[in-house]
């Protein structure tokens, strides 16, 4: 069967089956092993290379950087070489940055290294939302799109374990984080299809954060028509506060739990592993926002994220606090990418994949310059007030949420 309005070979179940457990995969070891990892293994990090919380920071701060520059170039380059190579490219670079972390001799060297893993994240979402809306049938793509976008609580939750299996041996742990890489890249390549190269971005079905593409052959559109329409202001604002809000976490949050907390390997490896299977739990959100309606959703979800930093903060020795802290942060951060994933296709109903594109964009944005002044604050007054800070900003944030609709 064909598509009626690109003419590509729509996916069987089963081969879209395989695209949204390749994709979900990829999401994985790019956002879960090869980015949020660093904040995993920030203490052995700090120990073997003597990083203060400003230098870690500045660190993580260079992975959201290079994130923002490479969903630039993915976006460009996603319609003019197609879905599968792009796809591939992000494995590659994440295999390549996770295997420069285990091997790197010095703190210029981590840094090289988790820089270039970081901007796997940005090369793989062009591709992955791309290939659902040229080869997904409409009727399964938000569902596809969802599944796919829980990827990072599953890579999480995998790095954990992991982290447990090598206590004291991290660079064993980034080696496995590289084979799985290289694994998951040999997957993508199978089964991500690519039809081809495509025009711009036209229509999409609500909430699924891939556009579909116009006929082929067009020339592709670099910036969406208008650039800033009606309602993007309060979407970009919202989307860099929560990102400079989730920064704390991200980052510092398993720092805080054994520097401050006390707490062990093992006990804060676990609260890190249930932030990552709650995470799995966000795949909800589209159900929530259809539910209660964008605007509830976003309020009540930020405030969580706010008490959640809070309580990392608040009982970063207790084991049940901590682990409550987690599972709670893991699917209120989830729910609310997916929720901007529904807010950016609404704001940009002519161009929802740039819509989206824009609102992760700016999580980065905001990461990148939370992570930095957050480690300032951590070195200058410490982790308690860093932290109310970065919950104080998600409270901002969640009052610059979608206007009723």
């Amino acid at each position: 069967m064909t598509s009626t309005d690109t003419g590509a070979a729509l996916l069987g179940r089963r081969g879209t089956l395989a695209l949204a457990a390749a994709g979900l995969s990829l999401i994985a070891a790019c956002y879960g092993l090869a980015r949020f990892a660093f904040g995993l293994f920030l203490p052995a990090f700090r120990a073997d290379f003597g990083l203060d919380a400003q230098t870690a920071g500045a660190i993580a701060s260079g992975a959201y950087i290079a994130y923002c520059l490479a969903i630039v170039a993915a976006t460009i380059l996603t319609p003019r070489c197609g879905a599968r190579p792009i796809a591939v490219c992000a494995g590659v670079i994440a295999t390549v940055g996770t295997g420069l972390i285990a091997a790197a001799p010095s703190t210029a060297m981590l840094a090289i290294g988790v820089l270039i893993a970081g901007s796997s994240t940005g090369v793989a979402s062009p591709p992955l939302a791309q290939a659902v809306a040229q080869s997904v049938r409409s009727s399964v793509r938000g569902r596809t799109q969802t599944v796919i976008n829980a990827g990072t609580g599953l890579g999480v939750a995998v790095a954990g374990p992991i982290a447990l299996l090598t206590l004291g041996q991290w660079r064993w742990a980034w080696i496995v984080f590289a084979v799985l890489s290289a694994l998951v890249t040999l997957w993508v390549l199978r089964a991500v299809p690519s039809p081809g190269r495509t025009g711009a971005a036209a229509s999409s079905p609500r909430g699924t954060g891939a556009a579909a593409p116009s006929p082929r052959g067009a020339e592709p559109a670099l910036l969406p028509r208008p650039l800033v329409p009606r309602g993007s202001t309060p979407l970009m604002a919202a989307s860099a506060l929560m990102g400079f809000a989730s920064a704390a976490v991200w980052t510092f949050g398993r720092d805080l739990l054994v520097g401050v907390g006390g707490m062990g390997e093992t006990a804060s490896a676990i609260a890190w592993i249930l932030l990552g299977a709650f995470g799995m739990l966000g795949a909800v959100s589209g159900d929530l926002a259809a539910k209660v309606g964008l605007r509830c959703g976003w309020l009540v979800a930020m405030l969580i994220l706010a008490a959640s930093t809070l309580l990392f903060a608040a009982v970063p020795g207790s084991i049940a606090g901590a682990c409550a802290a987690a599972a709670v942060f893991g699917a209120v951060y989830i729910a609310l990418t997916g929720l901007l994933l529904v807010w950016g296709t609404e704001v940009y109903d002519r161009a929802p994949a740039a819509g989206v594109g824009l609102a992760f964009l700016l999580i980065a944005v905001g990461q990148a310059l939370g992570a930095p002044l957050l480690g300032a604050l951590i070195t200058g007054l410490g982790a308690g007030p860093a932290f109310a800070v970065a919950a104080g900003i998600a409270v901002v944030g969640a009052f610059l949420g979608p206007p009723r609709s």
